[in-house]
């Protein structure tokens, strides 16, 4: 499981060598673990996150982790349309672009996001 884990720390250190975000385009990032699912609006340059979402804050879950993720993209979309911000660079976060990352990501797309 530790070799699991490092590779996707290796892949994800690999990602961030060439994605940054700034206030006006900022970093959409993921974070999955076994049982929730987070996304951040991240401004590289100020070093500040602009907006965070996870499962967490829904108050009526729908049944399953991919139909959750879809719910947390939107929700990040709709926190980053109050911040006035409408085009993100999508760090998937060393994940594979399947399953829930790619659930979170059509729902932030839904929401208005684009990246």
């Amino acid at each position: 499981m530790l070799l699991r884990q490092q590779k996707r720390l290796k892949r994800h250190k690999r990602i961030r060598a060439k994605i940054s975000g700034v206030k006006e385009r900022p970093r959409l990032s993921v974070f999955r673990s076994a049982r929730h699912i987070y996304a951040q609006l991240v401004d590289d340059k100020a070093g500040k996150i602009l907006a965070a979402s996870s499962d967490r804050e829904i108050k009526k879950l729908p049944k399953g982790k991919t139909a959750i993720a879809l719910e947390v993209g939107k929700l990040i979309a709709r926190k980053a349309k109050d911040l006035k911000i409408e085009k993100v660079a999508f760090d998937r976060g060393g994940y594979q672009y399947h399953g829930r990352v790619k659930s979170l990501a059509e729902g932030a797309r839904e929401g208005g996001l684009k990246f």
